[in-house]
């Protein structure tokens, strides 16, 4: 399976206009080579380079996406996202842009193709996600996109 982005490449720079410093929208993804028995698709998007003043944990969910039907091979920049929003980090629904308040930082943009749909509420977090899917991942990809503020 592969998950890739016309914005920017694996690893590269991810383009303002997705972030905190332009209009905060999701960058387009491409998603290819799904399992034929897979029941639903997972995106995770998360910074594993907050720092400890922010978080505790170091960690910061920016998009939980999941029942995804196992058909959809693009996730468009704008508009509705197939599947069911779970809660990002700041509580709220849907895409959060990367905003890194110290240094650049890596987001990984996580999917995973399972073998049924989750049993779960709009609105659940990223650890009832994952602890839902346990047992039952196909396949997974990853993309990551690096990102440091614009310094004014």
């Amino acid at each position: 399976m592969k998950l890739t982005s016309p914005a920017f490449q694996h690893n590269g720079v991810i383009p303002s206009k997705h972030t905190c410093d332009g209009k905060n929208i999701r960058p387009e993804l491409v998603i290819a080579d799904v399992p034929k028995e897979a029941a639903s698709l997972v995106i995770i998007m998360e910074d594993p380079d907050v720092p400890e003043f922010v978080r505790k944990d170091r960690m910061w969910d920016h998009w939980v996406q999941f029942n995804i039907p196992p058909t959809t091979n693009r996730i468009p920049e704008e508009g509705k996202v197939p599947g069911v929003a779970g809660k990002n980090t700041n509580g709220k629904l849907g895409y959060q842009g990367p905003c890194p308040p110290d240094r650049e930082h890596r987001y990984i943009f996580k999917l995973f193709a399972l073998d049924k749909t989750l049993s779960l509420q709009e609105g659940s977090t990223k650890k009832e996600v994952e602890a839902a899917i346990q047992g039952h991942i196909l396949a997974e990809a990853e993309l990551i996109g690096r990102y440091e503020r614009i310094k004014k």
